[in-house]
């Protein structure tokens, strides 16, 4: 049962990874660069200091900063537990398919993923009773993940488990803010 999973996800990844044209590169390339997303994070801090006070906005953004921490080392340790090799690095295929990217450490599950969907959870759960347009933020997350793909970095399974783990982790941290933060917080 586990190879037949693994062996859809290679060849899922090889099929996707080969839509893959030419003139995006660039576009593709630089979406997948966390230093593009930056403005946003600023964005995001922005929005909570002008729609917050600043004690309440403080405490939000200190929860934000506390889940990519934790989504990052959560990230690392899988990675370093599950040692799956990244497409770019797996013999079997890397002549099959598009390479942009060529990191050497493993692939399980997506940092990209585990990270930008946990933070855009969180961000959106605080702020969208007080920005109607907040599920624009969704934007991020989805094309960073779908990024790692067309560079040749991640299989989709490491894609959707990323994904979960973040979306699991900013609601344990949403649960975490209501119960213990916004309750001894002064509005």
């Amino acid at each position: 049962m586990l190879q037949k999973i693994l062996d859809w996800d290679r060849d899922t990844f090889v099929y996707l990874n080969s839509l893959g044209i030419e003139k995006y590169d660039g576009f593709w390339s630089a979406v997948t660069n966390m230093a593009t997303w930056v403005p946003l994070i600023l964005l995001f801090i922005l929005l909570f200091a002008l729609k917050f006070p600043k004690q309440v906005a403080f405490k939000k953004v200190m929860t934000v900063f506390a889940l990519a921490l934790f989504i990052t080392v959560i990230t690392y340790l899988t990675k370093i537990g599950v040692a799956r090799l990244r497409p770019n690095n797996d013999l079997e295929i890397n002549t099959l398919i598009r390479i942009l990217k060529t990191p050497t450490d493993y692939s399980f599950f997506s940092g990209h993923a585990s990270s930008s969907f946990s933070i855009t959870v969180l961000v959106y759960l605080l702020l969208r009773k007080r920005i109607k347009w907040a599920i624009l933020f969704f934007i991020w997350p989805i094309l960073f993940s779908m990024s790692r793909i067309y560079v040749g970095v991640h299989f989709p399974l490491d894609i959707l488990v990323g994904t979960f783990v973040g979306v699991v982790s900013a609601l344990l941290f949403y649960k975490i803010y209501q119960r213990y933060i916004e309750k001894h917080t002064l509005i």
